[in-house]
């Protein structure tokens, strides 16, 4: 019988797994106690909560939350990153921390619900990050506007120079 403070637990993990969109399961052996703060510090910039808790704490969350295909990947020590906004943004310092510590490592991540191996966080983190995507976006939208409108400006701008030119041949016929 479960007590009161698993099913709170429970409860908070399930939420923490509808309201992201991306989350990372970690082996977090090998990171040592000044290692986490920093680590947590990095990702809460981004928007991102660390949550280290008991696998079948984790696993019972993740079926009650509808994700599957993580069971497999809670044995030991695990850790879950999970990402509300930019996902590449996370893989990122999850990446850069581990390789630097070189202990931990990856086991899987879910972006979208699509479920990747560990190995190919690098792939994730080599991305530019949300605000860098929008930009380009942007940019790329933008530009085909600009020329249609230095196009139309153009046109204006010899039909204009077009009047003003008979505006002055007429003038000059009249006197």
């Amino acid at each position: 019988m479960p007590n009161a403070q698993k099913v709170e637990s429970v409860a908070s993990i399930k939420e923490l797994f509808e309201k992201n969109t991306a989350f990372f399961v970690t082996d977090y052996h090998g990171l040592n106690v000044s290692d986490l703060p920093a680590l947590r510090r990095n990702l809460r910039k981004k928007n991102v909560t660390f949550l280290v808790a008991k696998n079948t704490l984790i696993k019972v969350a993740a079926n009650q939350a509808g994700v599957t295909g993580l069971d497999e990947h809670l044995l030991g020590p695990t850790a879950v990153a999970f990402a509300k906004d930019d996902a590449p943004a996370a893989a990122k310092i999850l990446h850069d921390s581990f390789k630097s510590i070189e202990k931990p490592r990856m086991k899987v991540f879910v972006v979208d619900n699509n479920v990747f191996q560990g190995k190919e966080i690098k792939k994730l983190a080599d991305l530019p990050s949300k605000d860098v995507l929008l930009s380009m976006i942007a940019s790329a939208v933008e530009a085909p506007m600009v020329g249609v409108v230095s196009a139309i400006n153009a046109l204006f701008q010899e039909l204009l120079g077009t009047v003003e030119a008979l505006a002055e041949k007429k003038k000059s016929e009249v006197q």
